[in-house]
């Protein structure tokens, strides 16, 4: 299925490499033995603290126009192309302890740094603007090949974001970057994918 932005451009996710046009490919990925996407850890998580009523966070319904759908069968109906009514923002919003929290989460197979063209300028404005208005913003990069998951605050990703448009700018961000300016988000069993423990530093940070 192919899903557009309003001004007509293809809506591209996680892309670390190009894809031949009009070619719909379903992506296989394994992280050691657990089997699951970075969007199913965190819809998991999320879930876990809904649950237990510590946070109300949830992926964001992105409402689309469609435009051909194909009937295999008079049962069935499959929707071949779509479009985004909207640009998207980020993935996730909702609130914790008083705060507004708003993320993306995104993947890559790169060992050594993560491409920022998979970010777009709408997604940054939102956030400053969340940000702005005093929510907490952030995003969360998984690098498949290395199974390792990291949390980068808003303000590191928006110093990388504009160092880009300069003329000696890096078009991505150093793993090394997300050592040093990141938080490491270590798995365990309940919840899956514990982001919050690292938003409670943030917290702390900023009202310090």
């Amino acid at each position: 299925m192919r899903i557009r932005y309003p001004n007509g451009k293809p809506y591209l996710t996680n892309d670390d490499k190009k894809k031949p046009k009009n070619q719909l490919t379903k992506k296989k990925t394994s992280y050691s033995n657990r089997g699951m996407t970075l969007e199913e850890d965190i819809n998991k998580t999320n879930d876990y603290y809904l649950l237990r009523k510590l946070a109300v966070i949830h992926k964001k319904p992105i409402p689309i126009q469609v435009v051909n759908v194909n009937y295999p069968s008079r049962s069935a109906a499959k929707i071949t192309e779509a479009y985004y009514k909207k640009a998207s923002t980020t993935d996730y919003n909702g609130v914790y302890n008083g705060y507004y929290i708003d993320f993306e989460a995104k993947e890559t197979k790169n060992k050594t740094s993560f491409p920022l063209k998979n970010f777009h300028d709408h997604q940054l404005s939102h956030m400053e603007a969340c940000v702005d208005q005093g929510g907490m913003c952030f995003v969360i990069i998984r690098f498949t090949t290395l199974n390792r998951v990291f949390l980068l605050d808003f303000p590191v990703l928006k110093k990388w974001w504009r160092q880009q448009k300069d003329p000696d700018g890096k078009k991505s961000i150093p793993f090394k970057a997300f050592e040093t300016d990141g938080y490491e988000l270590k798995y365990s069993l309940s919840p899956r994918l514990p982001y919050l423990d690292i938003v409670d530093r943030l917290i702390k940070q900023k009202d310090s």
